[in-house]
């Protein structure tokens, strides 16, 4: 990522990339929430949900194509996955809000 992000934004897409569930679960807050699928998460255990479920249901790889900051808590990441899912490559947007050095809300979206 050529554009500054919080650390905890790259650490996201790492954990991501090694299926690392517990480091990634651990960059949340307690109260944090996660929307992908059309789907709201909260908390800890509902996260590690996702990440046990819907999120690790195929296998794909992760490039990011930009970031862009929309102010110094939130961030805009664009990615594109390719995998073994229908389709097989999708571009999303990962609208990440950033509370001291803990993601508090996740929102993915073609």
């Amino acid at each position: 990522m050529t554009t500054a992000v919080p650390k905890v934004v790259t650490r996201y897409f790492e954990a991501d990339a090694r299926r690392d569930i517990d480091a990634l679960v651990a960059l949340f807050a307690d109260d944090a929430v996660v929307i992908d699928e059309g789907q709201t998460r909260r908390g800890a255990t509902e996260i590690r949900g996702w990440q046990t479920g819907a999120a690790s249901e195929f296998e794909y790889t992760t490039e990011v194509l930009g970031v862009a900051a929309d102010g110094e808590d939130h961030h805009l990441v664009t990615a594109r996955l390719d995998g073994n899912f229908p389709g097989g490559t999708a571009t999303l947007t990962f609208d990440f809000t950033v509370t001291g050095e803990l993601i508090s809300r996740l929102e993915i979206a073609p």
